[in-house]
């Protein structure tokens, strides 16, 4: 894609190192850009998870041994597998083996529950998963309901070695009792299928660029879960976005250690920390539960980190621990931004705690995901979603149907090559959220934010266009809160809407009329508790006698967010 400097005011302000445009076709699909990142830093550090650190050159060797057996079963390219489970060196070994074999991988929450699993595995059509033990009981419950056919299980002590896998996995099952009962016949375990696919022989897919290779579920724009299909290309542009973003740091001759402490479920780390790595030669410092705190200080303690993604939430709890201001941040040269908005006093302690800025960027599910960032290398903009992206253009579609100019408030939309191709099977979806402009006909993604570019070029949000309620950096959609909770017994109908929240920007509130007079306010946490993951259950709950509506009987959320 050629772009003019003379429309794009960003431009401007792009670090000297750094091009316009990027090579979406830098490798033919990403089965050669992981060969690449496998041989050019094959005795460099890539993963360390629980004090064991596997090398690039030992994640290849199970990765291709994790590809042979999943061809091995008979599964062929294209076919969908699932991946879940928290951030350990199993998953990127799963990621990169599901890969190499021509999969494509349908990220999953490991916390789900079992609706939300089954409206993942059912919709996608997978044929595998790989998940981790402590959660196999809630695949148990919606297996027969699948077109599943091979389970592979994994332990979080499974890369660990003799004797700590053992301990580490018995201390988990039997001490502290993280791994409820299940019974999964003829499933096999992961390093068990690792073991049987070095003694298979691997082949080589046929993958073209645009395949797809993932299948990145998010609300999209009415809240119905649905499958972002993101295509080899789709993850090279980003590679290559995120590789030429991140050269003016490089010129620190320092190991590229990075933390992983977001989930790589989430297309943000998994972009940034787990494709990233295998381009860029990234030392992943695995933090499976970046809740305890005190575990993930001692873990940093022992290095000096070059890489921080996180979010709001994240920066704003580790500047108020103790442990976390007393590490080395003397090597910290990038800081990174996402799934939420930054918050200026965040930044500005951040920068007067460890000497580095924050560099806060913007992207979705359906644009693999990055649109846009700060530099990271000075020039940052605190408060603004930064510059757009290597071959990436961002405009303003104002409610008149028209692009808007500098300062002018409308929906930010997006051409680039990182933007997804559709929502799996959906067209009626996908073709809302695709405009084609009438002069040029590119076609463009509408994001559903509200924003505006200010005359130097940079980008900043200022509303959402949906209902879309933003909970610690995951979207929630209250479509989908008032459908489950609309079927607990004893309610007649549910509103579901955002309220404020210091920690996590928003959470979820919900207003009900109850059909049954005795429902209490704990009847629906528990049915919540049973078919919501954690961030979208609602925190608080308000009982009405009405609910405010449209003359058509639409319940108005908007009136209910309003009130004082």
């Amino acid at each position: 894609m050629s772009v003019s400097n003379n429309n794009f005011p960003w431009y401007n302000h792009y670090p000297e190192s750094v091009p316009h445009e990027l090579n979406a076709d830098a490798y033919p699909n990403l089965v050669e850009l992981l060969e690449e990142g496998f041989e050019k830093f094959a005795h460099q550090p890539a993963f360390t998870y629980m004090g064991k650190t596997h090398t690039y050159r030992d994640i290849r060797e199970m990765s291709i041994g994790f590809a042979a057996y999943l061809q091995s079963v008979g599964l062929k390219a294209g076919d969908r597998i699932g991946i879940q489970m928290p951030n350990c060196t199993q998953y990127p070994i799963a990621l990169f083996g599901s890969l190499l074999a021509g999969l494509v991988v349908v990220n999953t929450n490991p916390l789900y529950t079992p609706r939300e699993m089954k409206h993942q595995f059912t919709d996608s059509g997978c044929k595998a998963v790989v998940i981790v033990a402590n959660f196999a009981y809630n695949l148990e419950k919606i297996l027969p309901e699948t077109s599943i056919k091979h389970v592979i299980i994994t332990e979080l002590g499974d890369p660990l070695g003799f004797p700590k896998r053992l301990l580490v996995n018995f201390v988990v099952k039997k001490v502290k009792k993280m791994v409820p009962p299940y019974h999964i016949p003829d499933s096999v375990g992961f390093n068990d299928a690792i073991s049987k696919g070095k003694e298979s022989t691997y082949t080589k897919p046929d993958v073209k660029i645009n395949d797809l290779a993932l299948i990145q579920y998010t609300g999209g724009t009415t809240g119905v879960s649905k499958g972002a299909e993101l295509t080899h290309r789709n993850l090279i542009a980003n590679m290559e976005g995120i590789s030429l973003w991140f050269s003016p740091a490089f010129k620190y001759d320092y190991p590229r250690t990075i933390v992983g402490a977001l989930p790589f479920y989430h297309i943000f780390a998994l972009t940034v920390n787990v494709f990233a790595s295998l381009k860029l030669g990234f030392h992943n410092i695995l933090i499976p539960n970046p809740r305890d705190q005190k575990a993930m200080c001692k873990d940093l303690r022992k290095y000096k980190i070059f890489i921080f993604p996180g979010l709001n939430t994240l920066f704003n709890a580790l500047l108020n621990n103790p442990d976390f201001l007393a590490l080395d941040f003397s090597h910290l040269k990038i800081t990174v931004s996402g799934g939420m908005a930054l918050q200026a006093t965040v930044s500005e302690k951040w920068y007067k705690a460890t000497g580095c800025k924050i560099s806060e960027g913007y992207g979705l599910s359906e644009t693999s995901p990055v649109l846009s960032v700060n530099p990271v290398d000075g020039g940052q903009q605190v408060g603004t979603i930064g510059l757009p992206f290597p071959s990436t253009i961002l405009k303003i579609l104002k409610e008149d149907g028209t692009w808007g100019a500098a300062n002018e408030v409308g929906e930010i939309c997006a051409y680039g090559p990182q933007v997804m191709r559709g929502y799996y099977n959906r067209p009626d979806e996908t073709a809302m959220v695709f405009h084609t402009d009438p002069e040029d006909g590119k076609v463009y993604f509408k994001t559903g934010d509200i924003g505006l570019m200010q005359e130097d070029g940079f980008f900043k949000i200022v509303d959402r266009k949906k209902d879309m309620i933003l909970v610690s950096g995951f979207n929630v959609y209250p479509n989908e809160i008032e459908e489950v909770i609309s079927q607990c017994p004893g309610v007649l109908e549910v509103a579901c809407v955002g309220v404020e929240d210091e920690k996590s920007t928003e959470v979820v509130k919900v207003f009900i009329v109850k059909k049954d007079p005795n429902l209490t306010e704990e009847d629906v946490k528990a049915f919540a508790r049973e078919n919501l993951t954690a961030y979208k259950r609602p925190k608080f709950i308000e009982f009405r006698d009405e609910l405010p509506k449209t003359n058509v009987g639409k319940i108005l959320r908007r009136a209910l967010r309003d009130e004082k």
